[in-house]
């Protein structure tokens, strides 16, 4: 996905939920942060998000503008409507959104999570796409490995749970410092 794209989504899903503010969790939050992704980091075809104040309204967007629906089979990318506790997320997060707004957007705004608190919660999920991800964000130097392990230990879930994933990101990190070191 493209900012571009992801502005249309906002652009859309505002319309069909009649909501102005849109928070947008999940991988393609990152465009908030870093206008142009290439790789791993723009693979998703979607975007996960609700509707700020009416998250209820999030069933609206995966009607209208969800998987397979009409706008998904025209433009190749579409919305996933999800809850506010679709991701888990480092305390403070909310406060550090990433507003998008503009022409593109229909002065609608989008609020995509911080780079660092993405990541977190990319490693919590840990599923087999999440780990490429995160190592493709420190590869281009998008997150700071000290500043993601600080969010770990802010994120509301056991402690020995917060220590194996701060172990998880020294070992991506060391990866990529591994790779510069030796060129790649």
């Amino acid at each position: 996905m493209r900012r571009a794209e992801l502005e249309h989504l906002i652009r859309a899903a505002a319309a069909v939920t009649d909501e102005y503010e849109l928070v947008i969790v999940g991988s393609q939050s990152i465009l908030g942060t870093v206008e142009v992704v290439d790789g791993v980091l723009q693979e998703s075809q979607e975007a996960d998000m609700y509707p700020l104040t009416h998250p209820e309204r999030a069933d609206l967007i995966d009607g209208a503008i969800g998987e397979e629906s009409p706008f998904h089979r025209t433009f190749g990318y579409y919305a996933q409507g999800v809850g506010p506790d679709t991701a888990v997320l480092p305390d403070g997060w909310q406060a550090r959104l990433v507003r998008i707004q503009g022409p593109a957007t229909d002065l609608k705004v989008g609020l995509c999570l911080e780079v660092h608190d993405l990541a977190a919660s990319k490693l919590v999920a840990g599923r087999p796409k999440d780990l490429p991800f995160v190592q493709a964000m420190l590869e281009r130097c998008v997150i700071a490995s000290d500043v993601l392990e600080k969010r770990l230990t802010m994120l509301p879930i056991a402690k020995d749970r917060i220590v194996a994933l701060q172990e998880r990101a020294r070992r991506l990190a060391a990866a990529v410092s591994g790779d510069r070191s030796e060129g790649g």
